[in-house]
């Protein structure tokens, strides 16, 4: 006889946005009603504005590696540095429930960290020497 879990099953559990939580749970007058007839497996678009810009800062350093793959290193680099200061950019200006997977931490050490490392990978794309040969 297998014992009962604590934790529900992950069917029994409704789709809620984490910030609607306290202390983990739903307040009662929120609790959402099962409701097969909807199916929000299907959706296959950011639930936020945030994460629209998130999937802009991803496409931006896809060609930014691609570029570095078949191209110019430096202006890959330079490319992945612009998605990523443009993620902080958007990281500063969202509110934080709008701003999807690009909040991680606080706002500012979001921003900080995401300009900090776009600036650097221009830096570093600006001051490397070429190489001989």
């Amino acid at each position: 006889m297998e014992a009962e879990s604590p934790l529900d099953r992950p069917e029994n559990v409704p789709a809620v946005s984490a910030e609607r939580l306290v202390d983990g749970h739903l307040p009662s007058e929120e609790i959402p009603a099962a409701d097969p007839s909807s199916d929000d497996d299907a959706r296959r678009y950011p639930s936020t504005i945030g994460g629209a810009f998130y999937l802009l800062v991803l496409a931006g350093t896809g060609v930014g590696m691609g570029i570095v793959v078949w191209g110019d290193w430096r202006t890959g680099v330079r490319w992945i540095g612009a998605a990523l200061v443009f993620g902080a950019l958007v990281r500063l200006v969202l509110p934080s429930r709008d701003a999807g997977m690009l909040a991680v931490r606080s706002k500012w050490l979001d921003a900080l960290l995401l300009s900090g490392v776009g600036s650097a990978l221009f830096f570093l794309a600006e001051t490397i020497p070429n190489q001989p040969g």
